[in-house]
């Protein structure tokens, strides 16, 4: 007997009408490289007034031992748990145009019933275009312009972002399956990836995330102010150009990808991997490999034939 995808979420009883709002989406649990997307997610509910209109049952979806909620301990008793929360949250954009964001950890089960619960918010509420975004590490350096990798159910949806040259089989994730089943049911659907230098994927890079918030407001139309993020970028940006400086090891490894990144940018005429065309454009591995031959070989990297 199948199982209502209705009963995994309950509705606030006093929402208004969202006809043509976008829902955007982010989940933790999945790739997100430079905490790219956890950046414009806090970003968005910091930024602006929200408040939560369905509340998805975590019990059913959620594996707890895989991924255990913290509880605080004081002394002699527990003080607090923090519970997750798989929420989506109603706001508005700097012109007053309201828009959704469904945020929480990723569900551990029931993927396809999952989706087909968020189908059903989104054809309650007829909203017209579900976004997600996070953060893909990129083997170039901070140096060089980075941008956005766009997919969409439909290809107006992609817009000025360049296609991925390559195909590829890579693990799903819930953002992914929400995406392809939503193409299949004849709703319009994209997601954004932010570019994020591989040696920065495990801290938070502001930088790609804005880059990602700009993909995220030109492709929905929503006036997202982005005054925090930019301020929280140029702060970040200082404080690497600040380490980079201070090491000569780390400062060799961006000038080999500098010099990795602009030989393939000098031999297409282009400016960025954003305007590189899909037949000329490197793929991460293949910068990502040049970084190791550098790692592995330093002093010798420069004089190898195959660079």
């Amino acid at each position: 007997m199948a199982l209502d995808p209705e009963d995994l979420y309950e509705v606030d009883s006093d929402v208004p009408d969202l006809g043509g709002a976008v829902l955007l989406h982010y989940f933790e649990g999945f790739m997100d490289a430079g905490s790219a997307g956890k950046l414009v997610a806090e970003h968005l509910l910091n930024s602006a007034e929200h408040r939560v209109i369905a509340r998805f049952d975590v019990d059913r979806l959620i594996d707890y031992r895989s991924r255990r909620p913290t509880m605080t301990y004081a002394i002699d008793h527990w003080e607090a748990y923090d519970a997750p929360e798989l929420v989506v949250h109603l706001l508005n954009d700097a012109d007053g145009v309201p828009f959704l964001l469904l945020t929480g950890p990723e569900p551990d089960h029931d993927w396809e019933r999952f989706c087909a619960a968020v189908r059903g918010l989104v054809e309650r509420w007829d909203v017209r275009l579900t976004t997600g975004f996070h953060g893909i590490p990129m083997g170039a350096p901070h140096t060089r312009p980075l941008g956005v990798t766009a997919h969409a159910t439909r290809d107006e949806l992609v817009g000025e972002h360049r296609p991925l040259p390559n195909r590829m089989q890579v693990p799903g994730s819930v953002a992914g399956l929400l995406e392809f089943r939503f193409g299949e049911w004849g709703h319009d659907a994209a997601g954004f990836a932010a570019h994020v230098p591989h040696y920065l994927a495990e801290s938070s890079y502001p930088s790609s995330a804005l880059h990602l918030l700009e993909a995220v407001a030109r492709a929905t139309g929503l006036n997202l102010p982005d005054e925090d993020l930019r301020s929280a970028s140029r702060e970040a940006d200082a404080e690497i150009d600040r380490q980079v400086a201070e090491s000569e090891k780390v400062a060799d490894v961006v000038r080999a990808l500098e010099r990795q990144y602009d030989t393939f940018m000098e031999a297409s005429g282009k400016e960025s991997l954003l305007a590189e065309s899909v037949e000329h454009m490197p793929t991460a591995e293949e910068l990502g490999t040049q970084f190791e031959r550098y790692l592995a070989d330093p002093e010798g990297y420069g004089n190898t034939p195959e660079r």
